[in-house]
């Protein structure tokens, strides 16, 4: 797929893609032992049956640096060849400096501009639309996005409500120039400041610094609305695709693959009903992965390019949405 840089394509696209999780597994049922809970009522409500959950001493970055050496190596490329490194997290591994950062040191990449990107579920897209943008405009030629959490770190595994939801994992991408016709076709991100009650962790930053009070007040925890979140969230990403179809001159039926923010499987259902694809169009994970927030779609993607549903020239809709409250959209063509 990667074409030479002397090329005269401007389309930019994914040269190779890299997933890590980590191999510990929580299940529902371990769940049913820690929290009032049961297997029926998690896989009902969320279509959740495992998640991936990391260790104590496994970070953000390791889990970020593992897809990415993954992608890397696919790629055929070097480290010292990555000219910016992009990672997407709602996990970092400390307030500062950026995850990235420590990324670029595990990973050898000694020439890249390293950032991260604050955008919850919808980080991963945020990152391929900046990146896009980087080598669209001639600035970079080689860019990696990651999108990387470590979720469970954060859960209260007293609240019921949240703590079935997430899991652990990495998905990174290679982005670069590729044939005429080909790679991003379209994006589109917006947030809504207005909702940021509906999804966020209360404490640790300068609104509310850590204290012995906030601490046993449970507010390190993710917090969040489920009701208002469902209804948001169908109706932002099902927004979202259809500009990015439209700013892509394409409409749903040339879609071959949706591949939907893993958040919760009614979310995921309740999307593909508002743009009319069948539930074969759609790439579902939740089940095995919970809700991996700015990992969730490209380690959907891998996963359906492992299955061989991915092919020269399949025209994927990604769509997501997050606490910020933010969402995103793009359309490739593979």
């Amino acid at each position: 797929m990667k074409v030479k840089s002397n090329s005269p394509s401007n389309s930019v696209g994914l040269i190779a893609t890299g997933t890590y999780v980590p191999p510990g597994i929580l299940t529902n049922n371990d769940l049913e032992r820690i929290v009032d809970t049961s297997d029926e009522w998690i896989t009902t409500r969320t279509g959740i049956k495992t998640r991936h959950m990391a260790d104590e001493n496994t970070a953000t970055s390791d889990v970020a640096a593992n897809a990415a050496r993954q992608a890397l190596e696919k790629a055929g490329m070097r480290p010292e060849d990555v000219e910016v490194i992009i990672l997407a997290t709602a996990t970092a591994d400390r307030v500062f400096p950026s995850t990235a950062c420590v990324v670029q040191e595990n990973l050898g990449t000694v020439n890249a501009a390293c950032f991260d990107v604050a955008a919850a579920c919808s980080g991963y897209l945020y990152g391929l639309t900046i990146a896009k943008s980087y080598i669209a405009s001639g600035m970079f030629e080689n860019v990696l996005v990651i999108g990387a959490e470590t979720l469970t770190k954060i859960m209260d595994f007293e609240d019921r409500s949240t703590c079935v939801l997430f899991g652990d994992g990495a998905g990174a991408s290679v982005l670069g120039r590729v044939e005429q016709g080909r790679g991003i076709l379209s994006t589109f991100i917006k947030s809504d400041g207005r909702l940021t009650r509906i999804l966020n962790m209360p404490a640790g930053g300068t609104r509310m610094p850590t204290t012995h009070e906030t601490v046993e007040q449970r507010l390190h925890y993710i917090k969040m609305h489920g009701n208002e979140m469902f209804k948001y969230a169908t109706r932002a990403m099902a927004e979202a695709s259809g500009i990015a179809l439209e700013r892509a001159g394409i409409t749903t039926d040339d879609v071959d693959l949706f591949i939907p923010h893993q958040a919760n499987i009614r979310i995921i259902e309740a999307t593909a009903r508002r743009m009319k694809f069948s539930m074969d169009q759609v790439v579902v994970n939740i089940d095995r992965y919970g809700n991996t927030s700015a990992a969730s779609i490209p380690i959907a993607m891998v996963e359906a390019f492992e299955q061989g549903r991915i092919k020269k020239g399949t025209v994927l809709l990604l769509a997501s949405a997050g606490g910020g409250m933010t969402w995103a959209s793009a359309v490739v063509r593979w």
